[in-house]
């Protein structure tokens, strides 16, 4: 597997690592490829419970690679129909889709810089945690495109449309500090202790009660696009379901013998 993208495991946490750090983690095609592979895997091993997602070096991820584009790339040259480009980008995007509906808890740690569909992706996890040097910006507008990687629909969701539409056309680049006040980030951080937090928070996640995190994840998924009332009865289904694990049944015990639950996963 290509080295452009790196998987380390802590106990039951995954660690993903964006490994470009010469370009701050651009994407090209390579990397976007491996980092679905990568996460796909992840998320089918049940030895793994959460996975992080970080970038090495400087930057978690500046997008996509517009250096790359200059010269006739990712649709920058005008080579191929639109449809072509268009089913050959949708099928790259399946690492945000992955992020954000696997049945496990995803973490972004945002090291450095996350522009474009850098940001897309960060987004796509369930919970940020940015050091207090990262940057953040959609970018996308600079540089002629529209967005991709899911970041329209995410944002959107996170701060409102109007506000989600002055990122998107203005791309400024805005602070840790901002993006946190934003809703963006789950939390900010000293630079230097920004994996050590992450990993606490990994792992603490990944000792909890995945079955149920998994449904949580899917009543969310399912809710952002379908009616409460649909939803009322998928959390209705999800919680029956739930509610028939080992992990439910042990925690329900514990909780009457006022002790600490643990969660395996059954």
């Amino acid at each position: 597997m290509s080295d452009t993208v790196l998987f380390t495991t802590d106990g039951a946490v995954g660690v993903m690592t964006l490994n470009r750090p010469e370009s701050l983690n651009a994407m090209n095609p390579e990397m976007l490829d491996t980092m679905f592979r990568v996460a796909e895997k992840a998320a089918a091993d049940p030895a793994i419970r959460c996975l992080v997602i970080t970038g090495n070096g400087r930057g978690f991820s500046a997008g996509g690679d517009v250096k790359a584009m200059a010269s006739g790339g990712r649709d920058g040259g005008g080579g191929g129909s639109v449809l072509s480009g268009a089913d050959a980008l949708r099928q790259q995007e399946e690492i945000s889709r992955l992020l954000y509906e696997m049945p496990k808890p995803t973490v972004a740690a945002i090291n450095g810089v996350a522009a474009g569909a850098g940001l897309s992706v960060a987004l796509a996890a369930d919970l940020r945690v940015a050091s207090d040097q990262a940057r953040f910006t959609t970018a996308f507008a600079k540089v002629g495109f529209s967005g991709d990687f899911g970041g329209t629909w995410l944002l959107q969701r996170m701060v409102g449309p109007m506000k989600a539409k002055e990122l998107y056309f203005m791309s400024d680049v805005f602070d840790a500090q901002r993006a946190l006040e934003l809703g963006l980030v789950t939390r900010v951080v000293a630079h230097e202790a920004l994996m050590d937090e992450t990993m606490a928070l990994a792992r603490r996640l990944a000792s909890g009660p995945t079955l149920a995190y998994g449904r949580i994840k899917d009543n969310f998924v399912y809710g952002a696009t379908n009616s409460f009332a649909d939803t009322l009865t998928r959390e209705a289904e999800n919680m029956i379901a739930s509610g028939r694990t080992q992990d439910h049944l042990n925690a329900a015990r514990a909780f009457v013998e006022k002790r600490e639950p643990t969660f395996e996963g059954r």
